[in-house]
């Protein structure tokens, strides 16, 4: 009975927190959501300043030919495909030392039995060195495969990056000729 009130109690108090912060999230003008700072000059009320930023974005966009949100967008599922790269990287080269053994056993065996009539002993020697080829070889790949899918995800970051920086040009020299003062 006691979890019970103590829980309830906790809800109660701390419900009012949640519902202030959700609420200040939503009452965010367009250009704190991109992060640029508008200061209303002549000033303009709050209702044409997001008037305001609304047909400067619509023109942003419009100009540069990019979304900052979609850049956003774009830039998190690039770096989900270089991440699923990696995972699929990994998945593909397990087991890697067992086929490389066979292979090498296989090898050694043909090997030895024509060397000196033992295709046991040469088994035993290809699998081992087939194993410890087939890691290498394995380990090999998993580090290209990372490089590459890092690479790819830090440049399609950087272009996601310049394009938002681009946009955020183009809209604050809209809001300053609207007689805005702006930074970001």
């Amino acid at each position: 009975m006691m979890k019970i009130n103590a829980s309830f109690f906790a809800a109660l108090l701390f419900a009012p927190l949640l519902l202030c912060c959700d609420v200040r999230a939503a009452d965010q003008s367009l250009a704190a959501t991109l992060e640029v700072y508008v200061f209303p000059s002549d000033g303009q009320a709050s209702d044409q300043q997001s008037k305001d930023e609304g047909e400067c974005y619509k023109w942003a966009v419009d100009n540069t030919g990019s979304d900052p949100f979609q850049a956003k967008k774009d830039a998190e599922y690039a770096r989900q495909q270089a991440e699923a790269q990696k995972q699929s990287s990994q998945q593909a080269s397990r087991g890697a030392g067992a086929r490389g053994a066979v292979r090498g056993a296989a090898a050694g065996a043909l090997i030895g039995e024509i060397a000196n009539d033992d295709a046991s002993k040469g088994a035993a020697w290809g699998a081992a060195a087939g194993a410890v080829h087939s890691r290498r070889s394995a380990r090999r790949y998993q580090a290209q495969t990372a490089e590459q899918a890092d690479q790819y995800a830090a440049s399609e970051a950087a272009y996601s990056a310049d394009k938002i920086e681009n946009f955020k040009k183009a809209f604050s020299a809209c809001l300053e000729a609207k007689k805005y003062t702006v930074k970001y």
